[in-house]
């Protein structure tokens, strides 16, 4: 864990209910101003297919919304800094809506087969795709270029791993058809043994019969 996620988090209410439920409350000193993310988490964001972000509203409501693409959609654009193309959608635009007037977003990673989970803490811009076609070749592949309305820059400022504890693991379809390549090869492959011993024993049959 980073410590300026912690410290961003541990509010005073936070620090109180920890009192009241566990008798102390946790403390983070001296946190730096970001923490800059590592390849551990750089590697791992770059093989998300989706996400999801939370924004906050204007009247205070919490927002949060999926977010997917191809795989490695999000890209590492430096220490601090991810970035992802979006996509035609429902045209309701709340996200964006959301941080024209604050800016500060959750994000929450998951791979469920592995029962892992980042979340993010940042500043989010949003860009006209229009202006900044550039960006645009940065942020999608060639074939949904077309698709990309808006784009979202995420200064990181902290992140935290989760324990796997509860998550329960979850597949792709993508994902099973990797498993289950070997499993359906290994099948294959006996089952060509036993034609082929099949035959061998339907051909010493008819040799037995031809001899009587």
């Amino acid at each position: 864990m980073a410590d300026k996620f912690m410290q961003l988090l541990l509010t005073p209410a936070v620090q109180r209910a920890e009192e009241k439920y566990f008798g102390k409350h946790q403390v983070v000193n001296n946190a730096s101003e970001t923490d800059a993310l590592t390849s551990d988490e750089a590697d791992f964001i770059a093989s998300r297919d989706s996400f999801y972000m939370a924004t906050i509203s204007e009247t205070g409501w919490p927002y949060v919304q999926h977010r997917g693409g191809p795989l490695g959609f999000v890209k590492v654009l430096g220490p601090n800094l991810i970035g992802f193309a979006d996509f035609k959608g429902n045209r309701q635009l709340i996200s964006t809506g959301n941080l024209d007037r604050t800016d500060r977003v959750a994000l929450f990673m998951m791979d469920y087969p592995s029962r892992t989970r980042l979340k993010l803490l940042g500043h989010a811009r949003v860009l006209d795709a229009r202006e900044h076609p550039e960006l645009v070749d940065q942020l999608a592949p060639r074939p949904l270029r077309g698709r990309v309305e808006r784009l979202f820059l995420i200064q990181v400022i902290s992140y935290d791993w989760n324990c796997p504890q509860y998550i329960t693991p979850r597949f792709t379809a993508a994902e099973i058809e990797r498993y289950v390549a070997p499993l359906k090869a290994r099948i294959t492959e006996l089952e060509t043994q036993l034609a082929a011993r099949e035959g061998e024993q339907i051909g010493a049959v008819e040799e037995s019969l031809r001899l009587d």
